[in-house]
């Protein structure tokens, strides 16, 4: 039995590769390539900062003052940010989740998510995370309705891309054609914008210099395989990041807001099947009906 914080510590290697998962929320804590950091890191015995590598279910980002409406019926949830009076990044990550399987290259966790007040639905949650030697992180989540009645649900995860350096100097693109404004309290404050000609269109390679970003993109670019991809290009090296089709949303984030010794210095970017406060609008919510399950796949790689 760990005492560290953040419970067991799942260690795994594969050629240059190494990365490790906590118990705790079965979150990311580090990936590296040849020694170097492809992600904000942190220690094994203190929380993950700023959602750092952290699965978000059955709600990624925020929902409104913690209230939704599902099948005609109202819920209200913890308000788990009270300065922005929202419910933040759903329930599993701070949660012990339980390994499945285990290989010197790869593991699987899994929680039982039972209901509550504010959410009484019931999902089984397993995630697992490969390495590969040639293509690097593999992550696949998979959630299943265990209850007796249909349940809203929506996903996300929260790494911080990282090259080494500052983020001022470093050349990002991003796949998204579309992106969402959001109000002083990071929520919907209308439909979504082209990224053409503002401040948000990276679709082609541009340095990031000291512009704040903190939006979800839509609209993605993806390759023959359904990919989109994202690139953070320092000056010796990139690291890039994928999301499969199951998540059309991109939430990009410049870490103003980190802790001082990871401020800019690496960049959160975060799948998500729906936009801040899905579960509160029914944008992209998903209805998962009892026994059906739906998955998400994403990975990060050197290069």
């Amino acid at each position: 039995m760990s005492e560290n914080t953040t419970g067991e510590q799942y260690r795994l290697t594969a050629g240059d590769y190494a990365a490790t998962v906590t118990e705790t929320g079965a979150g990311l804590r580090e990936l590296n390539h040849r020694g170097e950091p492809l992600l904000l890191s942190y220690g094994p015995d203190e929380p993950a900062p700023a959602a750092f590598g952290q699965l978000l279910i059955p709600w990624p980002n925020r929902v409104d003052r913690g209230r939704y409406t599902f099948d005609g019926t109202e819920y209200q949830l913890d308000v788990s940010e009270p300065e922005l009076d929202c419910a933040i990044h759903g329930l599993v990550r701070w949660t012990t989740w339980r390994p499945v399987r285990q290989e010197p290259h790869a593991v699987t966790l899994a929680y039982s998510l039972h209901g509550s007040t504010g959410y009484p639905f019931r999902l089984d949650i397993e995630v697992t995370y490969t390495l590969d030697a040639g293509t690097g992180l593999t992550v696949r989540l998979v959630s299943r309705n265990a209850g007796t009645r249909p349940a809203p649900y929506a996903h996300g995860t929260h790494p911080y891309l990282t090259v080494g350096e500052p983020l001022d100097d470093c050349v990002l693109t991003l796949p998204g054609h579309r992106y969402q404004p959001v109000d002083g309290r990071m929520l919907p404050s209308g439909p979504t914008v082209d990224v053409s000609g503002t401040e948000y269109d990276f679709t082609a390679p541009r340095r990031i210099g000291t512009q704040a970003v903190d939006v979800a993109f839509t609209g993605l670019d993806r390759d023959a395989d359904g990919r989109a991809w994202v690139r953070l290009e320092g000056s010796r090296r990139a690291t890039r990041f994928w999301l499969d089709e199951a998540q059309p949303w991109l939430e990009v984030y410049t870490a103003d807001q980190v802790p001082p010794a990871s401020r800019r210095r690496g960049i959160g970017v975060e799948p998500m099947t729906g936009p801040p406060n899905a579960l509160g609008s029914g944008t992209d919510l998903i209805r998962l009906a009892p026994g059906e399950s739906y998955a998400g796949v994403w990975g990060v790689c050197h290069g």
